[in-house]
């Protein structure tokens, strides 16, 4: 959808979705590796550990575990191969590109599980950090305004949580 949205309007600046097709290249390589590996890791984990109850399925702690794992590796690639020492943004561009927007929001879901789980998982990645709050300040203020939902939802699902723990060990107490 955002290689959609760059072509299809006039007036996009060329640093989101560049016309050179060398750079376009390096930006869909960015975005199919997302696909298979960071994305994969992260709906995985945040699906099995959290987002299943508000579907009303059960949690599948041991999914999430895995999920996570190649969420971690995902972030360790992220750090050690996309983002360069040449510029701020993947690539080592000077400017973010539709692939920063993808990764960082990907990155964001994890501002829904709880703040303890979320730091152990990135408080070893200070330059992933860096760069989201990068591609979010390149963005503002429109980054900020979408992810303003995340709070609210952020609540429900913990909520259902929290639920969802009470009532298995209500039944574990009773058995």
């Amino acid at each position: 959808m955002l290689i959609y949205l760059a072509s299809a309007f006039s007036g996009v600046a060329d640093h989101w979705y560049p016309a050179d097709l060398q750079k376009r290249a390096q930006i869909h390589s960015v975005l199919d590796w997302h696909h298979s590996n960071l994305r994969r890791g992260s709906a995985t984990y945040i699906f099995n550990s959290l987002i299943a109850l508000a579907l009303g399925r059960p949690l599948n702690l041991e999914k999430a575990a895995e999920g996570e794992k190649i969420l971690i590796a995902s972030l360790a690639k992220i750090e050690s191969f996309w983002l360069r020492d040449d510029g701020p943004f993947l690539l080592g561009n000077s400017q973010p590109s539709i692939a920063d927007l993808s990764l960082a929001c990907e990155v964001m879901q994890l501002e829904l599980v709880e703040t303890k789980d979320r730091d152990r998982i990135l408080s070893h990645h200070n330059r992933i950090l860096k760069w989201v709050e990068d591609t979010k300040s390149a963005a503002a203020p429109h980054f900020e305004e979408l992810h303003s939902l995340m709070s609210p939802a952020k609540e429900k699902l913990l909520s259902l949580k929290s639920l969802a723990t009470k009532e298995a060990e209500s039944h574990g107490k009773l058995a």
